[in-house]
């Protein structure tokens, strides 16, 4: 009986170890987000710029720091269907699934880069009420080799 025990505890228990780290090594591993933004007809150049006056330094800050490794935007060259349509891109490399998706890491630099915290908080307002809709895609490369 013990035998049979300590057997069903191995068997249990060696996955889970496993799957323990692999969940870890997943974690340490950088992760690229693509985030998309579709805006009101005729105010993409207005986001762009609000994003670039707000939010970009706070990215920059955390590339300095190590936690992203690049940054890339992009817009479309010609507007597809409606239904499909994306006015700005932005493909985040950060350091770590952990630090892509701890949103607190931009806060210490807020107060630093923004002294006047209302007038940064009403004009990331407004940048939100320029949006249509916004989604964001972690992806992962292929080796197509």
């Amino acid at each position: 009986m013990k035998v049979l025990t300590i057997l069903l505890l191995f068997i249990i228990l060696v996955p889970t170890q496993k799957s323990l780290a692999q969940i870890t090594e997943n974690q340490n591993k950088a992760l690229t987000i693509e985030s998309y933004y579709k805006v009101k007809w005729g105010y993409a150049d207005e986001f762009i710029s609000l994003w670039k006056k707000n939010h970009y330094p706070l990215l920059k800050e955390l590339q300095k720091k190590g936690d992203i490794l690049t940054i890339r935007a992009e817009t479309p060259v010609i507007h597809s269907s409606e239904d499909s349509r994306w006015d700005f891109k932005v493909t985040i490399t950060f350091k770590t699934e952990h630090l892509a998706l701890d949103y607190s890491i931009v806060d210490p630099y807020k107060k630093q880069l923004f002294p006047d915290v209302s007038g940064y908080k009403k004009q990331e307002q407004h940048r939100f009420e320029l949006l249509l809709a916004h989604w964001d895609v972690p992806v992962e490369s292929l080796d197509l080799n």
